[in-house]
């Protein structure tokens, strides 16, 4: 039983490995950077279809891995939500709105222009 898996428990391990260091740094810094939400949902929905097989075709212990990292991506999702809020709501107390600067508060590319 153990042998026919294997392999294929081996690669989502090592891609689930990945997983909850991604949301510790997401839960901790409370930033997206470096992430993008398109590329979790890809994932996200390759796990599903990783599940789907396993129940049509080969069902058998692996599909456990699936469930886990299914719910990992699951979870960071959501941290990247909630992060996309919180960035800016933070955006928004530090510049009033604004996320650039005006002409009058930009520095001038000469070092010592009058």
């Amino acid at each position: 039983m153990w042998e026919k898996g294997i392999f294929e428990m081996g690669m989502l391990l090592c891609f689930g490995a990945a997983w909850p260091v991604s949301i510790y740094k997401s839960w901790t810094t409370k930033r997206n950077a470096g992430k993008s939400l398109g590329f979790l949902i890809v994932v996200f929905l390759g796990y599903v279809f990783g599940i789907l097989n396993k129940i049509f075709h080969s069902l058998d212990y692996v599909l456990y891995f699936y469930i886990i990292n299914l719910v990992l991506v699951g979870i960071d999702i959501v941290l990247y939500i909630r992060n996309n809020k919180y960035e800016e709501r933070m955006g928004q107390s530090i510049d009033g709105g604004a996320h650039q600067l005006d002409s009058s508060k930009r520095r001038s590319s000469a070092p010592y222009s009058k």
